[in-house]
């Protein structure tokens, strides 16, 4: 069960706890981190799992009545979900490209995968980019990206005089061949 010491974003209520201990999604998935949600658009869709087993949570444009968006061959837009979420301490929410989407029509997040901070309190947003040869139409609740949540690992650097040697060593860039 997550606490309000865990989770600052949640109410003080003891109603809560007992929610979140008893969550379960629409799949049936018990879920164990609650994820604090604020509309801020008038039609915003909550972030959704669409299978038991799905790893991301589908993130739906926000746009309003009536308007859609052309994306032009090679251009980019900043497109609106009309949420704001609490991604709880110690982790990040990664925003990432749907694959059918990016499969059959070229449509893909720019800079994936997104980094949502935990910190982060604005309007989630996602930047799309049409790397088709086609014009692409985006509608309000079209669902443009994935929502990802993962632990994040902190580090603390340390300067060294030389770093360890491995098998490896400093191949990289494709130094293992293609086949």
């Amino acid at each position: 069960m997550v606490t309000r010491a865990q989770h600052p974003a949640l109410p003080d209520d003891s109603r809560v706890d007992s929610q979140v201990e008893s969550c379960v999604d629409h799949c049936g998935v018990e879920a164990s981190l609650p994820l604090g949600v604020v509309r801020v658009r008038s039609g915003a869709q909550l972030p959704v799992y669409k299978t038991a087993e799905a790893a991301g949570m589908d993130l739906a444009a926000c746009l309003p009545d009536g308007e859609v968006l052309t994306l032009a061959s090679l251009e980019r837009c900043l497109v609106p979900t009309g949420l704001r979420i609490a991604i709880p301490r110690g982790f990040e929410g990664q925003v990432r490209p749907r694959s059918g989407w990016a499969l059959k029509e070229g449509v893909t997040v720019l800079n994936s995968p997104g980094t949502i901070d935990s910190d982060y309190r604005g309007e989630v947003a996602v930047i799309l980019v049409n790397l088709s040869s086609q014009p692409v139409q985006i509608r309000h609740g079209d669902r443009i990206a994935q929502l990802v949540i993962a632990p994040v690992a902190r580090v603390t650097p340390v300067e060294l005089r030389e770093l360890d040697d491995t098998i490896r060593g400093t191949g990289g860039f494709g130094h293992t061949g293609r086949s």
